[in-house]
């Protein structure tokens, strides 16, 4: 999806998603969902139940930083989360 845009010109972030949600069946996939269609993979996913709460974090090493906000939206929208915290930073780009 974004192969076609120029490595140069392409900016990433290594960005991790905190949430915390209603637990429910199908909570996870629904956050996966925001990832899958736009062809991303986290790079790590951790969870743990807490009584009635799920807490989440999803973290990606290198997301193209024209979806953060996009993902970050996605995730806000997901029935039952109830809090969404990002955090990022800038990747240096090695040169070869």
């Amino acid at each position: 999806m974004y192969d076609d845009m120029d490595p140069a010109e392409r900016t990433e972030v290594s960005v991790r998603f905190l949430l915390d949600a209603d637990a429910s069946p199908g909570l996870l996939s629904r956050l996966l969902q925001p990832y899958a269609k736009r062809d991303l993979v986290p790079d790590r996913m951790w969870s743990h139940r807490s009584g009635d709460t799920m807490h989440v974090e999803i973290a990606m090493e290198a997301m193209p930083a024209e979806v953060v906000h996009l993902v970050e939206g996605n995730l806000r929208q997901v029935v039952g989360v109830r809090t969404v915290s990002r955090v990022a930073r800038s990747r240096l780009r090695q040169v070869a």
